[in-house]
């Protein structure tokens, strides 16, 4: 089992950053993927980024190329960089131990029941 703590929300500017931790703890987090979710007010709960447990990289379009998530197994952390935030980044968003298969090119991500509580982001000027 995993047990999940998110860190490092709060309010931010349009086009400011923040940066978002997970620690995890248990023997297991080597073992899986990792993957940020996010769930705007009204909204379903939508995959932002996942990361293999060697590393490949899958980013939803809507944060490509502005959002980067990485993770550092010695400390059982992930993290999620967020870059040129937008006001439709607001959301709460949580932290997920799964299973990932495939290539850069073709994969599935399959979230396991482990989540953490959530902390929220919030884009607004």
């Amino acid at each position: 089992q995993v047990q999940l703590v998110e860190s490092g929300g709060g309010l931010v500017q349009p086009g400011e950053s923040l940066r978002l931790s997970c620690a995890a703890s248990g023997s297991a987090f080597p073992t899986y993927a990792m993957a940020w979710y996010r769930q705007a007010p009204g909204k379903q709960r939508e995959l932002v980024a996942v990361i293999s447990t060697d590393g490949i990289t899958v980013y939803d379009h809507s944060v490509k190329g502005r959002f980067t998530i990485s993770r550092d197994s010695d400390k059982n952390t992930v993290s999620l960089q967020m870059k040129s935030l937008k006001p439709e980044d607001t959301a709460v968003y949580y932290c997920n131990a799964g299973r990932f298969k495939g290539n850069s090119a073709t994969n599935s991500y399959y979230p396991d029941s482990f989540w953490g509580q959530g902390t929220q982001v919030t884009v607004s000027s």
